[in-house]
């Protein structure tokens, strides 16, 4: 709509932004009329309509089997159309018209703003099946006049009040049909079985919504005024009510169609399943969180222990290894810490990365200067895992080996992503795309004759179990330019799931 709006009219961003909101609202005129709508917006040179947006009713047949968007008339071919622009009134003369052996009513419905007719709204309403109208019928098309006019005289849609049009309610889903005085005319049957759901035991034809709602709903005082306001019709809102383990939503639209205040319509519908799961999501992410927060407390637990048993140590070399058990425990207990602190299996590693570095580096405090470049991104669990102890072998490798007992240098750890997942807020996506990661130190590089896919090395071991067997990717130790030793870590990553 904005391309065809600015490419054929003389609208402006505050008309067009009004258009939009109209759009999103007007699935509820076509619901309640039984009819297509198509928007025509008149072009710059005032000689043709260009048609800029369509909508199809869900509750009866269509009028139009194409798509009308984007279709060019000249001015007099349709004069229901020049009729309700000029004049600035709803039009409704003139016979059916048959369209592929089918007869259609057609009417004509200004669109004004601020006292100005942006368009016409051709609403086309398709008569093959016209039969006697039910009440409830009857309801709808009266409530769609009503809004109608509203349209035509620019006083619907409601500023401000920008429509979710997949999460509110619809007119199938429940609807009541108030009176200046909020009491209830008419009640869908839907509408009727929500309330029920909230434990009224009586009909709702005239009872004052406001009051019967307030009465069902447990209230902090005897009368919850707001909500006896609320649901009585007097300004557009939507909001929740629940009583009697029953949730149900409520969309309020005042009626004005020649600007008096006639009554209101409201939608509503039961959203008590939907409400149930939520609640039950909510509370399986915080089970999840509160696991991954007792599995890095007992990480830390086992962490402790066996620092303790390294300081009775009186082998170096055992000390040794239960300190390098330290830190592979340490890194473990880092990402569950940072998924006890998220709402999903996704961790930024580039923090996870950052407490990696900052934890190997004790090893030589003070003298070897470790840093980070660039940005792993978001990763799953399932990734950042294996990942983050992959990390903390390499860098433990290039501190104790790369370096002898006094000897100063630095570390560089770079990430560079691509593909899928690159941007730093990517998410969503399934492609494929691949994390190359390097270590880099300025050390005594590699003995003469090393080759890393064979020597026995334990943190080495680890290394090429988790990148290729458990990543999937490739793992290369190579001589740095200059001095020093690189390691390439090639890993195959997917964009993390939106959940």
């Amino acid at each position: 709509m904005n391309d065809l709006v600015r490419q054929h009219t003389a609208l402006d961003d505050s008309d067009l932004e009004w258009l939009h909101l109209l759009v999103s609202e007007w699935q509820l005129l076509s619901d309640l009329s039984f009819a297509d709508l198509v928007l025509w917006i008149p072009t710059r040179d005032g000689t043709r309509y260009v048609s800029v947006a369509q909508m199809r009713p869900n509750t009866g047949p269509t009028s139009y089997q194409n798509d009308m968007v984007g279709h060019l008339v000249p001015r007099g071919r349709r004069p229901m159309l020049d009729s309700a622009l000029d004049e600035g009134r709803i039009v409704r003369e003139g016979d059916p018209e048959w369209r592929e052996e089918v007869p259609v009513r057609v009417e004509s419905i200004p669109v004004r703003r601020e006292g100005r007719v942006l368009g016409v709204i051709a609403r086309n309403t398709n008569l093959l099946t016209v039969r006697t109208p039910s009440r409830l019928e009857l309801t709808y098309l009266q409530s769609a006049s009503d809004l109608a006019q509203m349209i035509a005289a620019g006083a619907f849609p409601f500023p401000g009040q920008q429509v979710d049009m997949d999460a509110s309610p619809r007119a199938g889903d429940g609807l009541i049909r108030l009176d200046a005085d909020g009491a209830v005319q008419y009640a869908s049957p839907n509408a009727l079985s929500a309330y029920h759901r909230l434990g009224l035991a009586a009909d709702l034809v005239g009872h004052h919504l406001g009051q019967t709602t307030a009465e069902l709903a447990p209230a902090r005082k005897p009368v919850d005024e707001a909500l006896v306001k609320l649901a009585s019709g007097w300004a557009p809102r939507e909001f929740e009510v629940e009583a009697n383990e029953g949730v149900i939503q409520l969309r309020v639209i005042p009626l004005k169609p020649k600007g008096v205040h006639i009554g209101s319509l409201v939608l509503l519908r039961d959203v008590t399943e939907l409400r149930r799961r939520e609640r039950e999501l909510i509370t399986k992410d915080a089970t999840i969180r509160e696991i991954h927060h007792r599995v890095k407390n007992n990480l830390q637990t086992v962490a402790a222990l066996l620092r303790l048993q390294a300081r009775r140590m009186d082998s170096p070399q055992g000390r040794e290894a239960l300190d390098e058990a330290v830190r592979r425990v340490g890194s473990i207990a880092i990402v569950h810490e940072t998924l006890s602190q998220n709402l999903d299996e996704r961790v930024e590693f580039d923090e996870i990365a950052d407490r990696v570095l900052a934890m190997v580096a004790e090893i030589s405090p003070g003298r070897v200067a470790g840093r980070r470049v660039g940005r792993f991104g978001i990763l799953d669990a399932e990734v950042a895992t294996p990942l983050s102890m992959v990390l903390t072998e390499v860098l433990q490798n290039a501190l104790e080996h790369g370096f002898g007992p006094g000897e100063q240098g630095s570390v560089e750890v770079t990430a560079v992503r691509s593909g899928a997942g690159a941007g730093p807020h990517a998410e969503g996506g399934q492609a494929e795309g691949r994390l190359l990661v390097t270590v880099e130190d300025d050390g005594r590089g590699l003995p003469e004759g090393f080759d890393p896919h064979r020597a026995g090395n334990l943190g080495l071991q680890i290394v090429r179990t988790l990148v290729e067997g458990e990543l999937g990717g490739t793992f290369d130790m190579v001589p740095a330019e200059g001095k020093g030793t690189r390691v390439v870590l090639d890993l195959p990553v997917r964009a993390p799931q939106q959940r």
